[in-house]
């Protein structure tokens, strides 16, 4: 089956995705129902993504059944869907091209001249959404596809009439390497994903591969504060941009770092050692400095100018999930954040400790028990910046409980480092806690990939009706 032009095919009208609700899932749903084609998808529950969906035309079906394989030309799943699902064997049985989300959204990719792929281990849905604000305000109408919600086009997908593509670049089972990018942003290599990677080397050499696949008049913009980043351009045929904070070879960077009270960040852009700008963001930390440089070193390089820019950094106010106020009660704040890497924990509790507060309680939810027991050494340093740590149950996400890990080890170790943690498993008695405990002025963070956002909300939801 030649996979290249299957979306170009005259016989390909009817796409039926397994799993149609998933963020990425239903934002592919939406560009090809704008495009023209009959969408269909199979969801285990209704949720607001499948319902927009078929106020656009798409026919949703609420459970796996083989019967809801009808007459699809093309099937598209998720890994999370396994083969002894009914609609894949279903579509198997009748020999229907059968391909995963990467492979959809790398021949979607194809079809514009100017694929921008943002990738990293950390940081990607940030600097994607800064990098769409920039490109929208500049007037470049671009088609964008994000790991999360950007408020600025209502959801996590954005349908533009121009060559350019925006796109998120996820590592994981290399799916990037199924992309067409004319731009590869990379962010920083580190290890994560150990249930799929073996190690750092497998990790760069798919970086690596990554780039390669950029073409020779495309681009790679490269952060030069990143050592792994550096050691897989060496060699590369393409243009290399690169930038950074702290590398002085870097050919954009920040000077004049200073914070306001709420932790974002003023600075000069240099590129090349002319200033061209001055900047002022919207979101904490010096994380998104770095972000920031990435997607200014991006846009610019794709002809937005400085003004524009500027002007869209300034309206960037962040995407849902990463350092995302949920709510101030009795002048304590409660800020929810998607971090879930020891790396992201350091940075985003580094962003908190740069805002205006009195304690910072971190309620922290580990995602997946292979990366918890892979990091658990490098977790338990990463609070160091908050002043009381919660602990609650490992979110399994994908995987099932191997035995041998428990989130009370964390705590345990945390504390061993001089860290004032515990361990408590009921969100409910999590807020209830809060509740006692938390005094005006403090700063609630929960933090994590699964579903610890609830808690926050009890928290909030306790006290409002006091």
């Amino acid at each position: 089956m030649n996979l290249s032009n299957l979306l170009d095919s005259e016989n390909t009208k009817n796409v039926h995705f397994i799993g149609i609700g998933g963020s990425s899932m239903s934002g592919l749903a939406e560009i090809l129902l704008s495009q023209g084609y009959n969408v269909s998808g199979s969801d285990i529950k209704s949720s607001k993504a499948t319902q927009k969906l078929e106020s656009k035309g798409a026919q949703i079906f609420i459970g796996h059944s083989a019967d809801n394989i009808t007459s699809p030309d093309l099937v598209v799943y998720t890994v999370a869907v396994k083969e002894e699902n009914p609609e894949m064997q279903r579509s198997r049985e009748l020999n229907i091209p059968v391909i995963d989300r990467a492979e959809l959204l790398g021949l979607i990719m194809k079809r514009h001249s100017f694929g921008i792929a943002v990738s990293g281990t950390h940081g990607k849905t940030t600097t994607t959404s800064m990098l769409t604000t920039i490109m929208l305000e500049a007037g470049t109408d671009p088609t964008a596809h994000i790991g999360g919600e950007l408020d600025c086009i209502g959801g996590n997908t954005r349908i533009g009439n121009s060559e350019f593509f925006i796109t998120e670049a996820c590592e994981y089972y290399g799916s990037f390497l199924k992309f067409y990018p004319f731009m590869a942003v990379i962010l920083n290599v580190e290890v994560d994903h150990v249930d799929y990677f073996r190690d750092l080397q497998h990790i760069k050499d798919t970086f690596s591969q990554f780039i390669s696949l950029v073409p020779e008049n495309g681009y790679v913009i490269a952060c030069a504060d990143d050592d792994n980043t550096m050691s897989i351009i060496k060699d590369k045929r393409c243009n290399i941009i690169t930038f950074g904070l702290k590398n002085p070879q870097s050919m954009w960077t920040a000077k004049n770092i200073e914070y306001n009270e709420l932790g974002c960040a003023s600075f000069d852009v240099y590129k090349e050692g002319e200033k061209l700008a001055s900047v002022s963001l919207s979101v904490p930390g010096p994380h998104n400095v770095s972000n920031a440089l990435a997607a200014i070193a991006a846009s610019y390089t794709c002809g937005c100018s400085m003004e524009s820019i500027v002007s869209g950094l300034m309206k960037f106010g962040g995407s849902h999930k990463r350092f995302e106020l949920k709510g101030l009660v009795d002048g304590i704040k409660v800020i929810d954040d998607y971090a879930h890497h020891p790396s992201e924990v350091k940075a985003t509790l580094n962003a908190a400790a740069n805002t205006k507060h009195n304690k910072i309680w971190c309620v922290f939810q580990p995602h997946t028990y292979t990366r918890t027991k892979a990091f658990i050494d490098q977790f338990s340093s990463s609070f160091e910046k908050a002043d009381n740590i919660i602990i609650t149950d490992i979110y399994a996400a994908r995987e099932k409980d191997p035995g041998d890990i428990h989130s009370s080890t964390l705590a345990e170790k945390i504390r061993q480092r001089g860290g004032n943690a515990i361990y408590i498993s009921d969100f409910q008695d999590i807020a209830l806690y809060l509740d006692k405990n938390a005094q005006p002025g403090d700063l609630i963070l929960t933090m994590g990939a699964g579903d610890i956002v609830r808690c926050g909300e009890m928290f909030l939801n306790i006290r409002a009706n006091k």
